[in-house]
């Protein structure tokens, strides 16, 4: 058995429907077309009345003057019609004698005290980078922007400084465009390796430590053209910082520390040359004897630290036995001695250990002692 699911019916198909309309004849449609137009006519002419007349008592104008349902005018937007209280200050009054003139300052509305320091920017003069960042020039009150533009002359762009920045970066590193040519026929005024004879050196290198070395020898020979920070030289060396710092005596080149870019930078020294003076005659004379010198420092440093123990050692056996004599007073037995047993008459400490107590955490047996409480370590093997 099947069932029927209800429908509404089609109006076209429901009892009491009434005929088809039947269509207008051209005459009729004619005298529509004309009552409307006259019905226009009529209703443009009492808006232009309005307008001329300015009556805002009938429903269909606005407090301003406007019919509902059309556009402003363009006088109602004017700067005459602004109100008093806005806080554009380009908006201009009359002042005294007619004259045009900003408004006086106890007119304005100024800001308050903690938004005195923002910064204004007109969006309708700034350029869009189409990344969501400002230009130097639309930015005038970013010191970082600007710090690039220091020392630029006036009559000069910003990219064509950068390209003069770039060039003098290139040339101060003797590379790109102003690396030093070569030349067979003049071979004997080119500076040569020191340990293949190539030309192919680096000039930057031969600037700073005076080394003609190349980049094959560099990496062949890393025991002796190896870079060395500063620390590294003052503790496996012993050189002292007016040693590292004068530039004659152990030329240095400066590389931006990697570490953070706000500390100061890295000086960097070539292996060879921190060597060759440590092991001359001026400092140490030989390695033997620098590793002497290490060797005995060294053992100062242990001797200091093993007396830095003692005198903290001393310190409190001394305040021990103040606290021993303190309360040998108060027992009123005899004098105490450090390791004494005070509650004994003058006798020494024996522990008593109790039972073997196995540690949950660490699983170490711990022992105690039944009169003064010290705790032992026991291990099984």
């Amino acid at each position: 058995m099947s069932v029927t699911r209800p429908r509404t019916p089609s109006p076209s198909r429901g009892h009491g429907s009434t005929a088809p309309p039947v269509p207008l004849t051209p005459e009729q449609v004619r005298r529509i077309e004309t009552n409307r137009l006259k019905a226009k006519a009529i209703r443009n002419q009492k808006e232009a009345a309005l307008r001329t007349t300015g009556d805002d008592s009938s429903a269909r104008t606005s407090s301003r003057g406007t019919v509902s349902g059309h556009k402003r005018p363009y006088a109602s937007l004017s700067a005459a019609n602004t109100p008093a209280t806005s806080r554009d200050a380009r908006n201009e009054s009359q002042g005294p004698g007619g004259a045009i003139g900003r408004n006086n300052l106890q007119d304005r509305i100024e800001p308050t005290h903690r938004f005195s320091k923002v910064a204004e920017y007109d969006f309708s003069k700034m350029t869009d980078t189409k990344g969501g960042f400002l230009t130097a020039e639309d930015d005038p009150h970013n010191k970082a922007l600007h710090a690039l533009a220091e020392g630029k002359p006036a009559e000069m762009t910003m990219q064509e400084w950068e390209r003069q920045r770039d060039q003098r970066s290139q040339r101060e590193a003797r590379s790109s465009l102003f690396e030093p040519g070569l030349s067979v026929l003049k071979r004997e005024e080119h500076p040569e390796c020191r340990e293949c004879g190539s030309m192919e050196i680096d000039w930057k290198w031969h600037e700073v430590f005076g080394c003609r070395v190349c980049s094959r020898c560099k990496e062949k020979y890393p025991d002796r053209y190896s870079l060395l920070t500063k620390t590294e030289a003052r503790e496996d060396y012993l050189l002292t910082d007016p040693e590292l710092k004068d530039p004659e005596l152990l030329p240095h080149l400066d590389r931006p520390n990697p570490h953070k870019s706000t500390w100061n930078n890295m000086m960097l020294y070539l292996r060879y040359q921190v060597e060759e003076y440590a092991f001359s005659p001026r400092k140490w004379g030989s390695a033997e004897a620098l590793d002497e010198q290490f060797s005995k420092r060294e053992a100062d440093k242990k001797k200091r630290k093993e007396e830095k123990f003692r005198s903290r050692l001393r310190d409190l056996k001394k305040r021990t036995r103040v606290e021993a004599h303190r309360r040998n007073r108060t027992n009123g037995a005899a004098r105490g001695e450090f390791g004494d047993d005070l509650g004994r008459g003058g006798g020494k400490h024996e522990h008593e250990w109790g039972q073997t107590v196995t540690d949950p955490d660490t699983g170490i047996g711990v022992k105690t002692c039944v009169e003064c409480g010290m705790e032992v370590e026991e291990l099984e093997f």
